[in-house]
Formats: C-alpha cells, structure tokens, sequence
C-alpha cells in the first residue's frame, strides 16, 4: 500500500513548519495532500434579509471580496509548500492540494477527507490561549478526538 500524508494546511506559520516538518522526516516517496478548509462567505454575501443591519449592507461588498482573496492568498501559500516539498525531493506528481468550503466544522471537514485514504495526518498546533482553548476548544484538540484509526502528529 503506498504511504500517504494528509497535511491540513492554512496559511499560517504552523502550517509551514508542519510542511517543513514533512519535508525532513519522511520520506520523498509518499503521496502528500496540503489540504485547506475555507470559510464559507458566500452564504452571508447570498444574505438579503430586510433585518441586517445598515452597516453591513453597507459593507457586504467589501465583506465578500473577502472570499475571493483568501481563496488567492490560500493558493498561494499552498504553492510555496508545495515548493518546499518537491526542493526536499518529493515528486510533483505524488503531491496534490485541496481547497473546499467549510461544510461540517473545520475538524471535521479535515478528518473525513483524511479518512478517504490518508495514513497519517500532519498538522502545526495553534496557539490559542489556554482560556480561549478551554472554553471554545481547538482544531487540533477535536482532530486528535475524531481522528479514530489515523495517526495524527503536531508540529510545534
């Protein structure tokens, strides 16, 4: 079976240290997939509701160019990890990336695409405070939890 690597991927410096992290600890002959979950804006852009608030129909145009340009700086990002991987030695073809709309939950969302053949999920560790960790959780605590049969590491 070939060896493969789920990178849940934002544009954050985890992130890049979690690719960097790849790059020198496996080997170049796994398939890697940088996978990203982007908020879904366009539903609230779609919103024409008479009870929003002036402001924001003010500014909902500017609200959803939002979209657009984190959907580019995302493809970005993703290039240049991309880049990382194939100077370490992986070959282009064995590496994909993957951009999809929010749908379930950010965790979620990672964990079922990691279980449609990924062996090991790769992930960097957010930073959130230890407040704001235990009352609203993180992405990376709820992977750990819902990644039942998959390895999952963190990178610090």
């Amino acid at each position: 079976m070939e060896k493969s690597i789920f990178l849940a991927f934002d544009d954050s410096e985890n992130a890049m240290r979690a690719v960097k992290f790849v790059a020198r600890s496996f080997q170049p002959d796994h398939r890697v997939m940088l996978f990203s979950v982007l908020p879904d804006i366009q539903t609230m852009c779609d919103m024409t509701n008479p009870s929003l608030t002036p402001y924001f129909v003010s500014e909902q145009v500017n609200f959803c160019g939002m979209e657009d340009k984190k959907k580019e700086l995302m493809g970005e990002a993703m290039e240049k990890a991309r880049n990382v991987l194939v100077q370490a030695g992986f070959p282009e073809d064995l590496i994909e990336t993957k951009m999809e709309l929010r749908k379930r939950g950010v965790a979620r969302d990672i964990v079922k695409e990691a279980k449609s053949g990924y062996d090991t999920i790769v992930m960097g560790r957010r930073g959130l405070s230890a407040i704001a960790e235990f009352f609203m959780g993180s992405v990376t605590q709820k992977v750990l939890h819902l990644a039942k049969g998959l390895s999952v590491v963190l990178v610090e």
